[in-house]
């Protein structure tokens, strides 16, 4: 079963790596179709408005990278069912796993979002962010180890780094919103989604996002009350977890009670994604309670 969920890994790696590139295909294939036209209604490009055309050209690339992007998700769904029966437990005791479940997150979260907006051009941030934690998975320890007593629990293991997993996988989804949303050029969209889509992408990624990281605080509480007998202990990665949640919250207040919209609700989400991938990371430089990670 291990060599079962290398093959899946290595698949859903190329798959995405196709999907990417298809997307990229699709977006230049539009802009390519929207210069062509705007030059046909004699006005050049150069007033910085130019649209996405999705000819039937466009729309092939389009189609077949979401095809291979669904594909990679079964790929890495496949990871998941192989990993667990060759471990014996939830696949997300190491950095290894975790970094390939949080890949699994992503395209998850963006292909919902895709079946919900219709919006191709926002797998050209979310696509590369799930390539590159699979890349970094494949560069850091695999093998299958004994789970340290901290662990050794099935069902929180699981339940706890699973939510965790859709909290991450959201925020990123929100993040490729804010970034397209900030890089649009105040005179056009250059093929991009209209500000207001990008603008409610990213507020609903946080909406679903932020209760399942309450929920990994709550979870993490109980289990640390388990394993170690205190619910906190002001643990490095705790903080940054907390942190990173009342990030989100700030965002959510202000733009719920605020009304804030537009450019400082995009900074707020980078800053927010930032937090998280700090939190992610934190294995490399937190020491504390967290500090294994499968990276020695």
């Amino acid at each position: 079963m291990e060599k079962m969920s290398y093959y899946a890994f290595v698949a859903a790696v190329i798959a995405t790596g196709l999907a990417f590139l298809l997307y990229v295909g699709y977006a230049l294939s539009g802009l390519r179709a929207a210069r062509m036209q705007t030059a046909g209604n004699g006005w050049g490009p150069r007033t910085g408005t130019l649209g996405l055309v999705v000819e039937p050209r466009t729309a092939t690339f389009g189609r077949y990278g979401s095809i291979l992007g669904w594909l990679a998700f079964g790929f890495l769904s496949a990871w998941l069912v192989f990993r667990t029966l060759a471990t014996g437990h939830g696949p997300f005791a190491n950095m290894y796993e975790f970094s390939v479940a949080f890949a699994w997150g992503i395209l998850g979260a963006y292909y919902w979002f895709e079946r919900s907006y219709h919006q191709r051009i926002l797998g050209l941030v979310a696509l590369p962010i799930a390539l590159a934690m699979m890349i970094y998975a494949a560069t850091i320890p695999s093998t299958i180890e004994p789970l340290v007593p901290a662990l050794q629990n099935n069902l929180l293991l699981t339940v706890h780094v699973a939510v965790a997993i859709v909290a991450y996988g959201s925020f990123s989804i929100a993040f490729g919103a804010a970034i397209l949303f900030l890089i649009q050029p105040a005179g056009g969209r250059w093929g991009l989604p209209k500000p207001a889509v990008l603008d409610e992408i990213g507020y609903k990624a946080v909406v679903v996002g932020f209760p399942f990281l309450a929920a990994t605080l709550v979870l993490g509480a109980i289990w640390a009350d388990v394993a170690w007998g205190s619910y906190w202990s002001w643990d490095p990665k705790e903080t940054a977890s907390l942190v990173t949640w009342l990030i989100y919250a700030t965002y959510l207040h202000a733009r719920v009670i605020r009304g804030w919209t537009g450019t400082r609700a995009a900074i707020l989400l980078l800053i927010g994604f930032g937090a998280t991938l700090f939190t992610y990371f934190g294995n490399y430089f937190f020491g504390g309670l967290h500090s294994y990670a499968g990276l020695g």
